[in-house]
C-alpha cells in the first residue's frame, strides 16, 4: 500500500514537524494478530516534489452533499495558501463536468475572501454532478491550466475517477499529483475510519427514530418503520440505533436474515402485552391491578 510518488523530492517543506516516509500504520492492531496491510502515515513530508512557489493546486466537489464540503473546500485552501505559500488554487465548478472546458463552467480562483464565511453554509459553493467525464478532455484542461496537483472530494466512484485521472496523466508523461478525500455519509469506503458527513447523519437519523418511536407508541399496536441510507453498508443505521436505543430490530447489508424469521420475532415481540409501546403519562389508579390480571395470563 505504498503511495506512488511523481519523482524525486527535491524541495524543502516549509513545515517545522514532518513525518518520516518510513512509518508504517498497521492494518490490524490486535494482539497477536496478523497486522495485515502497512499503509503510509500521513503528514507533512520534510521534502516536497512541486515548488510551492510555482505549483497550482484544483479542488472538486463530486457526487450528492453531504454536511462539511465548504469546511474542506476552505480548510483546503488555507492550508495551502498559508501553510505551503501555493501559487494559486483553482476551483472547478460542478464536480467532474466541470474538469471538461466543453461542458463545465470557467474554474475561480480561490481566494481567502472566497472562502470567508463559507464554512458556515451548506451544500458546496463549488457546486457538485454526478456521472462520468471524459478523461482524456478532462487532463487536456489540467494540461493546458498547468494545474500540478488535484483535490477530489467525493465517494468511491469519485475515488475510482481519481484514479483514473492519475493514470491517464501519468500515461501522458504530465506529472500530476492526484489526493482523494473521502466523502460519504454512508462511512463506506474501504480502509478509511470515519468519513466526514457520517456522524451528522447519524443525528439526523436518530431524531427520525424519535419521531417514529413517539407515533409507535401512541396508538395501541403501533409499529414505526424506518428506512435509512446503506447501500452495501449499515453504518447510519447501526449508530441511529445506538445512539436513540428505542429499536427493537435493525436490519442491516452486512446481516443476512430470512423474512419468516424476522416476521415470526416481531409478532411474539408485539404480543408481549407488558413490553408493548405505552403512552408516557401518569397511570389511573386501576393500572396495578390489570397489569397484575395481564401477568397471570402469560405465565
Amino acid at each position: 500500500m505504498n503511495t506512488p510518488t511523481l519523482g524525486e523530492a527535491r524541495f524543502a517543506s516549509t513545515k517545522s514537524h514532518t513525518t518520516n516516509d518510513d512509518v508504517r500504520i498497521p492494518e490490524r492492531i490486535e494482539i497477536g494478530a496478523d497486522p495485515g496491510i502497512q499503509f503510509e502515515l500521513a503528514g507533512p513530508r520534510a521534502k516536497l516534489f512541486f515548488d510551492p512557489k510555482q505549483t497550482r493546486e484544483g479542488i472538486a466537489t463530486c457526487g450528492g452533499l453531504c454536511p462539511g464540503l465548504n469546511n474542506v473546500i476552505r480548510s483546503l485552501f488555507l492550508e495551502l495558501h498559508y501553510g505551503y505559500g501555493l501559487a494559486e488554487v483553482l476551483g472547478f465548478r460542478g464536480g467532474y463536468s466541470g474538469l471538461d472546458p466543453e461542458r463545465g463552467d470557467e474554474p475561480v480562483k480561490i481566494t481567502p475572501l472566497f472562502v470567508d464565511g463559507i464554512h458556515q453554509k451548506g451544500g458546496t459553493i463549488l457546486g457538485s454532478s454526478r456521472g462520468p467525464v471524459d478523461m482524456a478532455k478532462a487532463v487536456e484542461n489540467l494540461i493546458a491550466r498547468g494545474v500540478n496537483i488535484l483535490f477530489t472530494v467525493g465517494g468511491d466512484g469519485t475515488q475510482r475517477g481519481a484514479n483514473d485521472l492519475y493514470q491517464e496523466a501519468r500515461d501522458r508523461g504530465h506529472a500530476l499529483s492526484v489526493v482523494g478525500v473521502p466523502k460519504t455519509i454512508d462511512n463506506d469506503v474501504g480502509f478509511v475510519s470515519r468519513t466526514f458527513g457520517f456522524f451528522t447523519a447519524v443525528e439526523e437519523s436518530a431524531r427520525v427514530l424519535d419521531c417514529a418511536h413517539t407515533e409507535a407508541r401512541s396508538v395501541h399496536g403501533g409499529i414505526g418503520l424506518v428506512k435509512l441510507m446503506g447501500r452495501h453498508a449499515g453504518f447510519i443505521t447501526a449508530g441511529a440505533v445506538v445512539v436513540g436505543q428505542d429499536v427493537n430490530f435493525a436490519l442491516i447489508p452486512e446481516v443476512p436474515f430470512k423474512v419468516d424469521a424476522f416476521l415470526a420475532a416481531l409478532k411474539q415481540r408485539m404480543l408481549v402485552i407488558t413490553r408493548r409501546h405505552r403512552r408516557r403519562g401518569r397511570r389511573g389508579p386501576g393500572s396495578a391491578r390489570r397489569r397484575r390480571q395481564r401477568a397471570r395470563c402469560f405465565r
